[in-house]
């Protein structure tokens, strides 16, 4: 049997409907407001998908998602080549990025444009790198929640274009806080922070960090869905470089 077309929405639809389980298939096509960037950072791959999108444009895209679990498939064209496609693993979003410390990436294949024979790869060979991946990075995260548990924390969260903490109890915590950029809302009753610059606000937040550790606080950032890991420690989950906005094949 053979796809309808090789197109790369035609090859997801299919592929969508061979692998195990209930799947769909997203496409994302070419468009001016398209959301590929907050696709590619999940991509849970530090090999030959993430080269892909470091050297090429990113210009259209599918994501396949399973129904039972969110499981998420990443599917680019395979631009060095006449044909086939590239499919990756993408990482959850609900798992704080602490937990994917250490854990080696369920890295994506190449197929070539039969989706019966690349279903037979995901099945085979991507899916059980990616359930292993993700055990351990559960298994991490159980941890660090044990451990968070044991100590007193700051939760930093996104709200809009402001990072936000809940006013503490202990007033050496909001002075560490507004020491390093922070500022109290009265109405919201929370401590912002609210800068463009995302370079500004890491930097704010590893400083805020590093006093809050040696006053014995943990800091957890939580990431919502959509929006990019700040680059605040060397333990971040690997994410693929930033796709070059004009190179061509």
């Amino acid at each position: 049997m053979h796809a309808p077309d090789d197109s790369l929405a035609s090859f997801a639809a299919v592929l969508a409907g061979e692998l195990p389980g209930q799947w769909n298939s997203q496409y994302h096509p070419d468009r001016e407001d398209n959301d590929h960037d907050e696709l590619a950072v999940d991509v849970w791959d530090m090999d030959q998908v993430a080269d892909a999108m470091a050297e090429y444009s990113l210009d259209h895209c599918a994501v396949l998602t399973r129904h039972v679990d969110g499981t998420r498939l990443f599917v680019m064209d395979r631009k060095s080549h006449d044909d086939g496609f590239l499919i990756a693993a993408m990482a959850p979003k609900d798992l704080p990025i602490e937990a994917f410390r250490d854990v080696r990436e369920p890295d994506g294949i190449a197929v070539d444009a039969d989706p019966f024979h690349a279903a037979k790869h995901v099945r085979l060979r991507l899916l059980p790198r990616y359930d292993q991946a993700l055990a351990q990075v559960r298994d991490n995260a159980s941890r660090l929640a044990a451990d968070l548990a044991d100590e007193q924390r700051v939760v930093m969260t996104w709200s809009g274009e402001d990072l936000v903490v809940a006013k503490p109890d202990r007033d050496d915590i909001a002075r560490a806080l507004t020491e390093y950029g922070f500022t109290f809302d009265t109405s919201r009753n929370e401590f912002v922070l609210s800068d463009g610059d995302s370079a500004r606000v890491a930097a704010s937040v590893r400083a805020a960090g590093h006093r809050l550790s040696e006053l014995g606080v943990g800091v957890l950032l939580s990431r919502p869905t959509g929006r990019a890991a700040l680059d605040i420690t060397p333990a971040q989950r690997p994410t693929p470089p930033t796709p070059a906005p004009h190179r061509t094949r």
